[in-house]
């Protein structure tokens, strides 16, 4: 009778453990429920057991009996460890990236926005719960990355008001919510997220003036050579707003400027815009200047631009920069557009070890050896040994052959072809002595960079690899938005491959007829042999 109890507790015992397993699936939230199920059916097992101890004893005394259970503790061990390293790996969050450009691992610029992170910063994302799994994989890696970030996925379907709360416009909607603001992103590109992280952390949108009047590269052109269109909608996604400045009608820089940018001048600024330009600099404004060199002998000189730019302690040489290093030739251009890849230390360059730049007809800006008194610039890029400064330009407008001169004044490479400068404005009140009571009030700071080329970030220049990375890096540096300086994510490539005629002729040879030719003829000659 005693036998026939325990052996009932057994069974008892066992179906409450599968049913709590069964729980633990069906029913993930009643977590209290299907522990103390399979508590009490393991009870139930563990008094089966020591009721029918006699039975455990005698089969365990047969050498067959021990190995099964050897085995059978072996195969619980090894799923024990499975088990385990499932869950650890569960909650340690690492992957590998093998594509050739890392589209799958998110970017430096991406990285460095949350680490700086403050205050928590919610994503949410809006997806049917079959169609989830990308959102979840690609909000993983923002969590990952910060601890101040937190993830969230709701099924509209399931929870319209919700979805209505947000004002979800459509499936695959990810809401980005940062103390009350609220940013909406329809995908998953990294591009896209962290464009909107930046729009819903900034405070305040800084406003970008492009000087117009006198042949400027165009902010709204598509063209490839002058068109700016490309890098206007990458500034629009930093959080910049955009405008056009005509000093010869009204000048004066407005006082919400954040930065302005002089776009590649066809002629020289007239006195009264090179005024506006001079006080807007005193009074710690941030310009960056992109001057061309002279096309031909009878360009008109910028001058007053030069001559402006001077007193900030940068020359701009009039010459051509020529690099017969040969690297060019990687992007499809000849010696007379230079590729830079040496970079001397500054917060604009930072990270660009081994990144490309290309610079299409450029010239020389250097620091100046006669700076004016506490204004002091450096170099930022600089060419190859290979390259020199050669300053005769009607030669090579003339498709005559040139080479380096040292008695004509040209200068060997390394040729420095931009310069920046930081430094206290003039026009403000002057800083206290040290050890004084005055205070430390914040000190006005302008800021100025120079370029000896306009080109390099004209929508037919993006291409190169580090273009678009220099250039935002350079208006991020003079709004200084320290944050937004760095490498940012890179678009997936295109791996497609494309055949003319001959090529697919021999592919279709060597696949239709030439692959299963062997086959056949190794075939008939093993066939052969064994007759």
């Amino acid at each position: 009778m005693l036998s026939k109890i325990t052996n009932l507790i057994g069974w008892v015992g066992v179906a409450l453990v599968f049913g709590a397993f069964a729980l633990r699936f069906l029913k993930p939230d009643e977590i209290s429920l299907w522990w103390n199920l399979a508590a009490a059916g393991l009870v139930c097992v563990l008094i089966y057991v020591v009721g029918q101890w006699r039975e455990f004893v005698a089969f365990f005394s047969k050498r067959s009996s021990r190995y099964g259970t050897f085995s059978i503790i072996s195969i619980i061990v090894v799923l024990a460890i499975l088990i385990a390293i499932n869950y650890i790996a569960g909650r340690q969050f690492k992957r590998w990236d093998l594509t050739s450009n890392q589209q799958f691992t998110l970017s430096e610029q991406t990285v460095k926005i949350l680490k700086g992170l403050k205050e928590p910063l919610t994503m949410i994302a809006f997806e049917r719960t079959e169609g989830m799994a990308p959102l979840r994989d690609r909000l993983q890696d923002y969590a990952a990355a910060s601890t101040q970030v937190k993830t969230d996925f709701i099924d509209p379907d399931k929870e319209p008001l919700v979805a209505r709360k947000y004002e979800i416009p459509a499936y695959g909607t990810i809401a980005i919510e940062h103390k009350g603001k609220i940013e909406r992103v329809t995908g998953s590109g990294e591009q896209e997220l962290t464009n909107a992280i930046i729009k819903v952390t900034s405070d305040s949108q800084k406003k970008i003036y492009f000087v117009q009047g006198h042949g400027e590269h165009d902010t709204a052109s598509a063209d490839e050579q002058r068109g700016y269109s490309s890098i206007n909608e990458a500034l629009g996604k930093e959080n910049f707003s955009i405008a056009k400045l005509v000093l010869v009608q009204n000048p004066t820089v407005p006082d919400d400027a954040a930065v302005v940018i002089v776009a590649g001048p066809g002629s020289d600024y007239l006195a009264p815009e090179i005024d506006a330009l001079k006080a807007y600099l005193n009074k710690g404004g941030k310009v960056l200047f992109m001057l061309d060199p002279p096309d031909t002998v009878d360009t008109p000189p910028l001058t007053n631009l030069i001559a402006l730019i001077k007193e900030w302690g940068i020359d701009v040489g009039d010459n051509v920069v020529i690099d017969r290093s040969g690297i060019g030739q990687l992007v499809g251009r000849g010696p007379g557009m230079p590729i830079a890849i040496d970079y001397p230390a500054h917060p604009i360059t930072d990270r660009f070890n081994s990144i490309m730049t290309g610079f299409p007809l450029v010239r020389s800006v250097t620091p100046s050896a006669a700076a004016p008194s506490g204004r002091t610039a450096q170099t930022i890029v600089e060419t190859s040994k290979a390259s020199w400064a050669e300053n005769d330009v009607k030669a090579l407008a003339e498709r005559r052959p040139v080479g380096f001169d040292e008695g004509s004044g040209d200068k060997q490479g390394p040729i420095s072809l931009a310069a920046v400068i930081s430094t206290d404005a003039p026009d403000q009140p002057p800083a206290p002595a040290p050890g004084t009571n005055g205070g430390t009030p914040d000190r006005k700071q302008t800021r100025v960079v120079v370029y000896g080329d306009s080109d390099f970030p004209a929508n037919g220049n993006l291409a190169v690899q580090g273009n678009e990375n220099l250039f935002l890096n350079t208006v991020n540096w003079l709004a200084q938005q320290d944050s937004l300086i760095s490498i940012r994510p890179k678009q997936p490539d295109d791996r497609r491959v494309t055949l003319n005629q001959d090529q697919l002729w021999w592919v279709m040879l060597f696949s239709v007829i030439f692959l299963p030719g062997v086959v056949v003829a190794t075939g008939f000659y093993t066939w052969w042999r064994r007759r």
